[in-house]
């Protein structure tokens, strides 16, 4: 018998041959079909909207501030650069220059770039995106006028279409004027600093910044996620589409999908409102920092005409009066750090590997917070702290109607020149400024928190006076303990002497509330807050409640006063310098939630008048982002891990001396209480006292030199967490030591002798060869045994051959003023750094540091 399958088969096989092909061919078609159709219903590859607009640029400084004229300019003989692109961080050092900037020069410089539209770009709407550029910058297509931007911390785009030729050479002319280039308090940069990009969109599009993803709903079950489209139509026609959302994992997967037809008239721009619900979402929260996509579509006749992608994340944030902050409903502590937003030997053109091997180093150091002072910064680094888990307070303006002195701080003494900054512009740009960065920053889950602006209040001379601790108008500096002491008038005493004190055309809480009023406009998710310095009179003027969180600067003191006399405000701290005294307020207060010492990682500028020092000093990494003493301190009290750490310095340069009766280490006053940036190495002078502190999270630690046991400190005797020896220097190894439930945790130092090596090391070995990856190169120079040599410094030199290139190099060491576009340096402290970036170029890298004196060393690299 012949099966049902077998007898097709045989009456396929006897068809007439000419059937039989047609036949055939008909199959041929079909299968093609179903192949087409089953990659159709695959996800497309998301629309080109976005393009790179970093390379290919022509720079030249100007001698003057003169208005541009003959726009574009011949740039024939320019020099080529890429962005991002910082002019000041490539000169040297001089004292000629001002210290508030770092003893760096601004100037006045012309950016150019040639380019030409795609064929599928010449019948799209073509916009200029740009993330930041410093300062005073204006902008041209072509010859045309596109407009300015004075912030040189505020996004800003620009609509091309217009002025643009389709099929011939285009030439973007951006200006910018720098000469006032102690227009801050610290290091700026100057020039196009962040990235650019050209963004072509279809005439029925998302705008720039066009969504706005929030979580309303959250449980462990589903979580509501709302979505707000804004659809703008720029045809001549009215258009029917349809809007679509998928929401994707982290994986790709998608987890909620909705649709929906919608209509929009010509010439117009609507907000569309979605919903979607994802079943068990993973949540966003420091440790574990879970990222989803919202990818939306705009189709018409079939065709997607627009892809729009927003990573957001699912997290939900309360801030409780009395109670302080929750995250995902768990009371959580903001561990922070302040920073600005230059990076060392790269200024402020930081590439994305830099500011992740700093956070990387923060994050194990136990920080969870991060407050962008005193500016906004780049899209990049708040991908980062959405990427890595960091909670960051988004920090607007330092300066709001009234100008700070750039020199001194406090409010302005000089009214020269290079000094005029912000207040200049804020009546008229400051709303522009804050909505262009809101609307860039508000899908970040890292943002938990803006701030209007920082120690505003010193700019309104009446709030010191009002105080008492300023008794002097005519020496309006002076202070009789302002800092250490809580206020000396009841509110009701402020109260009175504020009303009945002279003021100015602009008065703070007014316009503070204007600002508040803006912030909620376009978000009301997040709080505002503002940094404090004068917290007292604040309250009392309607300036603390003219925002939802007070946070304080420096004024501890004040924190028992404010929440006793305000009980309806969160009081919390924004800024303060770092010590167990900080955290303390913290860990005692019922609803401060927050701090964030100043600063996290050091930085150019604030160094008026301090030739040669030209910055202050980071709590936990320095220039070079090298770990301080600060790190291991600021780990052992926000870690919950073992930690012993060792810290020395010559006693004669502490505010300790010996009790005679003890041999203990004892405070010559209050403020000696404090970590300190101690050395990490056992090298003295034979018999020379020395303070030895070793930070712990143990109850107590036993110190032993050489074998020998020097004693034990417990936590219960050091009121900073800081236990201390006074020990006669002896050369050797100097080993502290912990046991808690069987467990020894110790470190060790020991004296080095002379430089006999140099140890190179890499915190990636394969880079990516697109321009932007980089690499860190950290030399240190060891003794014959091994030991680290950290009190002897030699000269070193970089050699790279393959594709990459060198960005400059850097020690930390403030005081001595090596350049930073260099091969060469004299290490501190025994190390140096130099950072390479990968090329277009696949390849090889090989990197040789030579040491006067030291075998040459060489470490190899691959990018690809």
């Amino acid at each position: 018998m012949t099966s049902h399958r077998e007898g097709n088969k045989k009456s396929f096989l006897y068809l007439h041959p000419l059937y039989r092909n047609l036949l055939m061919k008909q199959i041929v078609i079909i299968l093609v079909a179903a192949f087409a159709f089953a990659c159709s219903s695959e996800k497309k590859p998301a629309l080109q909207r976005v393009a790179d607009f970093n390379f290919d640029w022509k720079f030249q400084l100007m001698e003057d501030t003169a208005t541009l004229t003959q726009i574009p300019l011949d740039d024939s003989d320019w020099r080529d650069v890429r962005l991002p692109h910082d002019w000041s961080v490539e000169s040297p050092f001089d004292s000629a220059w001002e210290g508030a900037t770092g003893y760096l020069p601004g100037g006045v410089g012309v950016y150019q770039k040639h380019f030409t539209l795609t064929e599928a770009d010449q019948n799209k709407s073509t916009f200029i995106l740009f993330d930041g550029v410093y300062n005073n910058a204006e902008f041209w297509i072509n010859g045309q006028k596109l407009g300015e931007n004075p912030y040189g911390y505020s996004p800003v785009y620009f609509d091309l279409s217009a002025y643009l030729n389709a099929q011939s050479d285009n030439v973007l002319t951006v200006y910018v004027d720098h000469s006032r280039y102690a227009d801050s308090r610290w290091y700026t940069g100057s020039g196009i600093y962040r990235n650019v990009q050209l963004i072509s969109l279809n005439k029925l599009r998302i705008p720039i910044w066009g969504t706005f993803v929030t979580t309303p709903e959250i449980s462990s079950e589903k979580a509501s996620v709302l979505i707000d489209v804004t659809v703008e139509n720029a045809s001549d026609a009215q258009s029917t589409f349809s809007l679509a959302t998928k929401i994707l994992d982290k994986t790709g997967k998608v987890v909620a999908e909705t649709t929906g037809n919608q209509q929009l008239a010509s010439g117009s721009k609507e907000v569309f409102q979605q919903t979607l619900s994802v079943t068990e979402p993973k949540l966003w929260e420091p440790d574990s920092p879970e990222m989803y996509q919202a990818v939306t579509s705009i189709t018409t006749d079939g065709v997607v005409v627009d892809e729009y992608v927003t990573p957001f994340g699912i997290r939900d944030i309360d801030f409780r009066v009395g109670e302080g902050f929750f995250l995902n409903g768990k009371n959580t502590l903001m561990k922070g750090v302040c920073l600005h937003h230059d990076a060392g030997l790269v200024g402020t053109a930081v590439p994305k590997g830099v500011w992740r091997r700093r956070l990387a180093i923060l994050k194990e150091g136990g920080v969870n917070a991060i407050r962008t002072s005193h500016n906004p910064f780049s899209q990049e680094f708040l991908d980062l702290c959405d990427e890595m888990g960091f909670l960051v307070q988004n920090e607007l303006f330092d300066e709001l109607d009234y100008a700070k002195d750039k020199r001194e701080n406090l409010h302005d003494v000089h009214d020269d020149y290079i000094t005029r900054g912000y207040d200049q512009h804020f009546q008229q740009w400051a709303k522009s400024d804050l909505t262009r960065t809101m609307l860039r920053d508000r899908n970040h889950p890292s943002v938990v928190q803006w701030s209007i602006g920082n120690e505003i209040e010193w700019t309104y001379l009446h709030y010191r006076f009002i105080t008492g601790f300023y008794p002097d108008p005519e020496n309006p500096s002076k202070n009789t303990g302002f800092f250490g002491k809580p206020p000396m008038f009841s509110p009701e005493e402020l109260k009175a002497r504020y009303d009945g004190w002279e003021k100015g055309e602009y008065i703070l809480a007014e316009t503070a509330k204007r600002i508040n009023g803006w912030v909620k406009e376009i978000d009301t998710t997040r709080p505002t807050t503002a940094n404090l310095i004068i917290p007292q009179v604040s309250h009392v003027s309607g300036y603390a409640d003219a925002v939802d969180i007070a946070g304080y600067s420096y004024r501890n003191p004040v924190i028992p006063w404010g929440q006793t006399h305000f009980p309806h405000k969160q009081i919390t701290i924004n800024e303060c310098p770092g010590s167990w005294d900080d955290w303390k307020q913290v860990l005692e207060h019922p609803g401060v939630f927050s701090m964030f010492m100043w600063t996290g990682i050091d930085y150019l500028g604030e160094s008026h008048k301090k030739w040669p020092k030209r910055r202050p000093w980071g709590d936990m990494l320095d220039l070079a982002g090298f770990k301080v003493q600060g790190w291991n301190y600021f780990k052992s009290v926000w870690k919950d891990e073992p930690h012993v750490s060792i810290g020395t310095l010559p006693l004669k340069e502490t505010a300790f001396k010996v009790d005679k009766l003890s041999g203990f280490a004892v405070a010559k006053n209050k403020g000696s209480y404090k970590w300190r940036d101690s050395n990490m190495h056992w090298n003295y002078e034979e018999s020379e006292p020395i303070l030895v502190e070793v930070c712990s999270n143990y109850a107590t630690v036993e110190l032993l030199l050489n074998g020998q046991s020097l004693g034990f400190r417990s936590m219960s005797e050091s009121p900073d967490r800081l236990m201390r020896w006074v020990v006669p220097f002896a050369e050797g190894k100097l080993e502290a030591r912990a046991v808690m439930n069987g467990q020894e945790t110790y470190a060790v130092i020991e004296t080095a002798s002379q430089p006999k090596s140099i140890e190179v090391s890499v915190d990636k070995k394969d880079l990516k060869a697109d321009a932007y990856d980089v690499a860190h190169i950290v030399i240190q120079l060891l003794d014959e045994k091994g030991n680290k040599v950290q009190t002897d410094d030699v000269n070193v030199e970089f050699s790279i051959n393959g594709p990459a290139k060198l960005l400059g190099v850097d020690c930390g060491n403030y005081n001595k003023h090596q350049l930073f576009q260099s091969n060469t340096i004299e290490t501190y402290k025994g190390r140096a750094l130099a950072i390479i970036q990968s090329t277009m170029e696949a390849g090889t890298i090989e990197v040789s540091v030579k040491g006067d004196g030291l075998p040459t060393q060489t470490v190899k690299l691959g990018s690809r």
